[in-house]
């Protein structure tokens, strides 16, 4: 950046100065191709971009479930593998990993199965060694009071009864109230992968995450800090529906958001003060509804509900046969929930907050 209050300074113009001079002195038949990779490429001063110089931009997304699974295919070949573990099935079960994410799952799960005394590498080790990178390592040990842990087993119930009967929430396929990394509890997911997400997607999404703090309400009557990390991802969420995908009708088909990157807004916003408390009030409308929904389903099926929460309390971990045992199958469409595992929604410990969170991938 070239803005000397967002850490620049002279040291970095002189070397982008003298890089812009070196790419210029190329001839057209020096036969010199430059390659440079970045995270950032948003940032990037636009004398760079020009033509003659890095006039070409290859745009690399995370693997998709077939790259995953040559990927996969790679990173096996020096495993010594059980019969059962298949490379397809593995990449059913990491949506949204990246190649470097697919490494550390592999060698996660040689040093459990080395822990266990294996000769071979198991599907079972693989999956534990899923969880263990996506939550955290299990904390079997860690002093939880009897009240604590029903208020852990209901919140986790809500979010897996409400995500079961919503059409377009993503399919469960695990809840475990056992500690793992800073949260309380976890329920795991199969996304769906897609390109483009729907309103009804987003606000199904939503009624699912706000259903452990309804449960919580709906069950004992008062609340708890549980919830913080749903809130935050259901707050940016309604935030983005508003403000990014122009899905108000008060606001309307507007998006202020700037995906060039080149800060054109600066520091004031796109938006006068009056635009600005109405995107407020449909933000808080949009969540308000989405937690009256949830509330609703929950008192519809609570019978439902409070099973899931006692055979939580029970067995610690469930699986999504058990939900089917209560519920019935889910009719919506052809996932395949019984290949599946991942996303955790979590509850962090009471009054701590977690400053290592990855980046937010909400929207």
């Amino acid at each position: 950046g070239k803005n000397p209050n967002m850490g620049s300074n002279d040291e970095r113009e002189n070397t982008l100065n003298q890089l812009l001079t070196e790419m210029d002195g190329f001839d057209t038949n020096s036969g010199v191709i430059i390659l440079a990779a970045t995270n950032r490429a948003d940032i990037l001063d636009r004398a760079l971009m020009r033509a003659g110089r890095f006039d070409r931009q290859i745009h690399v997304e995370l693997p998709d479930l077939n790259e995953r699974e040559e990927i996969f295919n790679v990173h096996l070949r020096p495993l010594k593998l059980d019969d059962s573990v298949k490379s397809k099935y593995l990449a059913k079960q990491t949506p949204g990993f990246s190649g470097a994410d697919i490494a550390n799952v592999c060698n996660e799960s040689a040093l459990i199965a080395a822990r266990k005394k294996k000769d071979v590498i198991q599907k079972q080790d693989f999956l534990d060694a899923v969880d263990r990178i996506i939550g955290g390592l299990e904390k079997k040990n860690k002093i939880i009071s009897v009240n604590e842990k029903k208020t852990i087993a209901y919140h986790e119930a809500g979010h897996a009864t409400i995500s079961w009967l919503l059409e377009y929430a993503h399919p469960l396929v695990k809840v475990t109230i056992v500690p793992r990394g800073k949260a309380l509890g976890a329920a795991w997911y199969l996304p769906e992968e897609r390109s483009i997400t729907t309103k009804e997607q987003l606000l199904d999404e939503m009624c699912s995450a706000l259903g452990g703090r309804a449960a919580e309400e709906l069950t004992f009557g008062k609340i708890s800090t549980g919830a913080q990390n749903d809130l935050e991802k259901v707050t940016k969420q309604a935030m983005a529906m508003v403000s990014i995908f122009g899905m108000s009708e008060k606001v309307g088909n507007v998006s202020y958001y700037d995906s060039s990157g080149q800060s054109d807004y600066g520091f004031s916003k796109p938006y006068s003060e009056k635009t600005a408390e109405l995107i407020d009030q449909e933000v808080k409308e949009l969540i308000d509804n989405s937690y009256k929904r949830a509330k609703k389903i929950l008192k519809d099926n609570m019978e439902g509900h409070q099973k899931v929460g006692q055979l939580l309390l029970e067995r610690e971990v469930i699986f999504s046969e058990d939900l089917e045992a209560i519920f019935g199958k889910r009719n919506f469409g052809n996932e395949d929930v019984e290949e599946a595992k991942i996303i955790p929604t979590e509850v962090p410990e009471k009054e701590e907050r977690s400053e290592e969170e990855n980046n937010s991938k909400a929207v």
